[in-house]
């Protein structure tokens, strides 16, 4: 349609008014056909006079007409705890993932411990690759299943942003000494709401917190999307770390009983495959995310030989008890001179945080190495360095 310069006119952009839902014209549509959510926007482009939706709400209405009947849609999202203007191209859900995404916590995880502490090895995995690991595992679950796969990802690159240096030793440590306990579920979640964005956090989907809070065995996510990321935490973190013990040489394949075996595959590449293919085929079409008894018994011996060979093995972990006392050290020092903390977390103290708790938050936040070189500077002393 050209105006009376034969000029093509420029239609309205739609987001500025509100979204489809809002819009009145829809509203009374919707009262007096009952029309389909593809009709539905169909008058309301005809009424609208040929108005273009935007790159989001085609989006979300794609979800609607592709995604299975127990997925997650982005525009159902219970949203967020202060309210922003909707992205025009972008669903909340990939809005989430780039916030995770591009997020400093997600950046150190790239110098956190996975199981060997440190590792020197430019092959062992770090917390960082473990998140991916994970993440790749759960977009193909949720793709199979129809699921929301921008969803799914936002929760996997987020569930482990509050985990320590060292790895479970030392989220060990803080929970020892911290007077409120500490639990990395719970921290992650404490990363996105709070510590982020100099205490303003990533504003991020109650959907996506959720996944995140509830990520652990005992977690009981409220989304598919999430109870998927639940079980490939498990699935990613056995294979990987097994993977690495067999480089380390604290385990071999042969001491995998034949029992195991048998049911899930010889090598890690086929235990892989058979956990992701049972999941597919005992989930698709149902409201939950589920194992078969056989194969969940499998992985559940699988995962306790991991525990006696590797988690608990002594030549592994012979490291750890050092981490932990260095930990401690330094919750302990930064307790008692909360000024000699980074810029952004007084800042937290000085906007009414709890000094104990943004403590916490300053050791859950470093790297294997940072803490390492704080604990140097502050306790290990130095050589007279004038000759």
């Amino acid at each position: 349609m050209k105006n009376k310069k034969g000029n093509r006119k420029r239609a309205p952009n739609i987001g500025n008014r509100g979204t489809v839902e809002t819009d009145p014209i829809v509203q009374s549509t919707v009262k007096r056909t009952g029309f389909t959510v593809r009709k539905l926007l169909q008058a309301y482009y005809r009424e609208r006079g040929g108005l273009r939706l935007n790159l989001r709400e085609s989006f979300e209405e794609r979800e609607f007409q592709e995604l299975g009947p127990y997925a997650a849609h982005s525009r159902n999202s219970r949203g967020r705890d202060r309210y922003e203007p909707e992205c025009d191209i972008r669903t909340v859900y990939q809005r989430d993932r780039d916030r995770i995404l591009h997020s400093k916590a997600f950046r150190r995880m790239k110098d956190k411990t996975q199981v060997f502490l440190a590792a020197q090895g430019d092959h062992y995995r770090t917390r960082l690759t473990h998140t991916l690991e994970v993440s790749q595992i759960a977009r193909t679950i949720a793709r199979a299943l129809n699921l929301n796969e921008d969803l799914t990802e936002a929760i996997a690159l987020g569930h482990d942003l509050g985990h320590t240096p060292f790895g479970h030793s030392g989220e060990e440590a803080l929970n020892m000494v911290h007077s409120g306990g500490f639990r990395h579920a719970e921290q992650s979640v404490r990363v996105v709401e709070v510590l982020e964005k100099e205490g303003k956090g990533l504003n991020l989907t109650w959907e996506v917190r959720d996944g995140i809070l509830n990520h652990r065995t005992a977690g009981k996510p409220s989304t598919l999307e999430g109870q998927v990321v639940r079980l490939c935490d498990k699935i990613a973190y056995i294979h990987h770390d097994m993977d690495d013990a067999i480089r380390a040489g604290i385990l071999s394949e042969d001491d995998i009983p034949i029992t195991i075996r048998v049911v899930l595959g010889d090598t890690c590449r086929e235990r892989l495959n058979t956990l992701i293919h049972d999941i597919v085929e005992q989930s698709r079409g149902t409201e939950y995310v589920r194992q078969s008894a056989e194969i969940a018994e499998g992985m559940r011996l699988l995962r306790k030989l991991m525990f006696a060979n590797v988690y608990r093995n002594p030549d592994a972990k012979k490291e750890e008890e050092k981490a932990k006392k260095m930990l401690v050290s330094l919750y302990t020092y930064y307790q008692e001179h909360p000024e000699q903390m980074s810029r952004e977390y007084r800042g937290l103290i000085g906007c009414g945080q709890d000094k104990t708790q943004v403590v916490c938050d300053y050791i859950a936040g470093m790297t294997d190495q940072y803490s390492m070189h704080q604990y140097e500077e502050l306790f290990v002393p130095k050589a007279w360095a004038v000759y």
